[in-house]
């Protein structure tokens, strides 16, 4: 390979920097410093319950006294399923005080799900919502989970809505019913832990930059779920360059936490970046745009990450209820394309800017984003972030670049790449290459600024008759045509074409849409061969637990027989 020009430098926004520093330090240590300049600051806004930095700095210090005491030392791996709360942020910054680990989980997951990966992991202490306990004692058996801690998010509810939830009504019977579980006998319960517990000395010994803090599982491009070994520089690059791309200064921001935590984009956006700016982070279980829109009026939003589906929601909700969402500056919108009707909307509504970013679990997870100025380029992904480099390679040969314009594998290299895949060395070997490039398994082309614009997953490529069929280029034409809400399109056996087009359509309501139209739209606006040659009518799209829509499972519920 050979020496290439960023030219995506020129076109940064104003005081963006081309290359950061990133300090050798833990993830812990913004929290600190966090605790020290802003102690009263509101640190986390969990539905109306506020916890000040020095509130939690003091948790964090109690939580890893209890790990400490439950056997957990550096390198451990410490389980952690819960939905966004205060105890999320208090659990994830108290395993990594003490060196260990933290593995993030799908709080929502089956007892299969989570016992594969405890089991992958090694975990030796798992810290789970009430609702999950059960899983996860039944996961004992088979991995080598010692502990298994339960955490009522109740708890973290300002005092009058706990005491509502002891109120015989039905609605507070189907919140406490959504949030609580009844637990075995002599199961620890981790708030009690904490209040008993006291502060682990400051001279404990920290981990070192280069220690492990994170395993993060992804399918990756193959859909097989594998953990990314993330390190704590790995994570603290990436809060770094967040910083330097946003110009957030220090214990103003105040962020709306409607991602996962335990998704790499809302941990990266709402649990580290928000701490080293010394944000407020205003935590919601789950996105539900009343919510949102409530939390509003009480603590207005500055910074909201998040996925198109909750922008358009969230704009929608605000349009019908007549809200102020003016002191939204900015928002970044990761995880699939960003409709420009979507975008438009937003930035009407907020007079701020949306812009796209892009990146994968193995990136910590931002790797690239459309500049917070006027510069911004909707439906790009993006430029590389400072001290990122990328290349676009030959997709059967990524030791060949291609020429400016033309497409092919995007390869990034970076101070936020990961480590490699968790006890998986010939996968790690598959996806890292030589000079620390990552790649990435997404088709690409680069233009003359810089700005990067996917083209399709390598993985998910159409090949019909010999031709290459990029899905999201199939489904950007079928999403303009009239009845049409929502699609996907995936490749199923087509005989001697090998595999034939397939477009999987949620209608509007009261929409008609057969292949007739179907054809007739397409034929103006796609190559022949991209034309899809059947078409099913779904009534809904499976989506990841951010909203992504799941071609993979689409193709094989159509496979299985099992559309609607």
């Amino acid at each position: 390979m050979t020496d290439f020009t960023r030219p995506w430098h020129a076109t940064y926004g104003p005081a963006v920097p081309a290359e950061v520093d990133v300090p050798d330090e833990p993830l812990t240590a913004a929290l600190d410093r966090a605790a020290a300049a802003w102690p009263d600051r509101v640190a986390v806004d969990f539905l109306g319950a506020p916890t000040t930095y020095a509130d939690l700095a003091d948790a964090v210090a109690r939580g890893a006294t209890v790990l400490r005491d439950l056997g957990v030392g550096p390198g451990d791996r410490v389980a952690i399923a819960l939905p966004n709360c205060t105890s999320h942020m208090v659990a994830f910054y108290a395993a990594l005080r003490l060196g260990a680990v933290v593995v993030e989980h799908n709080p929502t997951y089956t007892a299969a799900e989570l016992e594969h990966q405890l089991a992958d992991s090694g975990a030796t202490v798992a810290l789970v919502w009430e609702k999950a306990v059960a899983a996860a004692l039944a996961a004992q058996a088979t991995t080598a989970v010692r502990t298994v801690v339960a955490v009522d998010v109740s708890a973290d509810l300002p005092a009058v809505k706990r005491l509502a939830l002891r109120l015989p009504l039905p609605a507070a019977r189907r919140t406490r019913t959504a949030l609580r579980s009844p637990l075995p006998a002599g199961t620890p319960v981790w708030h009690r832990l904490v209040a008993a517990a006291t502060p682990l000395p400051a001279e404990h010994p920290r981990p070192a930059g280069t220690d492990i803090a994170l395993l993060q599982y992804t399918g990756g491009t193959t859909g097989t779920p594998k953990a990314a070994v993330l390190t704590h520089r790995n994570l603290v690059a990436n809060a770094v360059q967040g910083q330097a791309w946003t110009q957030a200064e220090q214990g103003t921001e105040t962020i709306y936490g409607v991602l996962p935590f335990f998704h790499a984009f809302g941990l990266t956006l709402c649990l580290t970046y928000a701490t080293r700016v010394a944000a407020t982070l205003v935590a919601f279980p789950k996105f539900d745009p009343d919510a949102v829109l409530a939390a509003q009026k009480r603590r207005p939003g500055t910074f909201l990450p998040a996925v198109p589906p909750m922008l358009d929601r969230l704009a929608g909700a605000a349009e019908k209820a007549g809200a102020d969402l003016t002191s939204f500056r900015y928002a970044i919108s990761g995880a699939m394309s960003l409709a420009p009707q979507t975008a438009a909307r937003w930035e009407r509504l907020t007079g701020g800017l949306v812009v796209e970013g892009y990146g994968m679990t193995e990136t910590s997870p931002v790797a690239l984003g459309s500049p917070l100025s006027p510069a911004r380029r909707p439906g790009a992904l993006g430029l590389p972030f400072p001290s990122t480099d990328i290349r676009v390679v030959d997709q059967e040969d990524p030791t060949r670049e291609v020429a400016p314009g033309e497409q092919g594998e995007l390869l990034i290299r970076g101070p936020q790449v990961f480590s490699g895949y968790w006890n998986r060395p010939e996968e790690t070997a598959d996806q890292l290459l030589d000079g620390g490039w990552l790649r990435t398994g997404d088709v690409v082309r680069v233009d003359e600024n810089g700005f990067v614009v996917l083209v399709d997953r390598i993985k998910e490529m159409i090949v019909t008759g010999g031709f290459k069929v990029y899905p999201s280029q199939v489904e950007d034409k079928l999403r303009g045509m009239p009845g049409v809400r929502d699609v996907a399109v995936v490749g199923l056996p087509g005989g001697d074409l090998g595999e034939k087009v397939v477009a999987a359509i949620v209608t509007e309501l009261g929409a008609h849409v057969d292949m007739a139209a179907l054809r007739e739209w397409c034929d103006a606006r796609l190559a022949r061969y991209a034309v899809p040659r059947e078409l099913v009518i779904l009534t809904e799209l499976p989506r990841s637990q951010i909203g992504k829509v799941l071609r993979r499972v689409v193709r094989d519920d159509l496979l299985a027989g099992g559309a609607a």
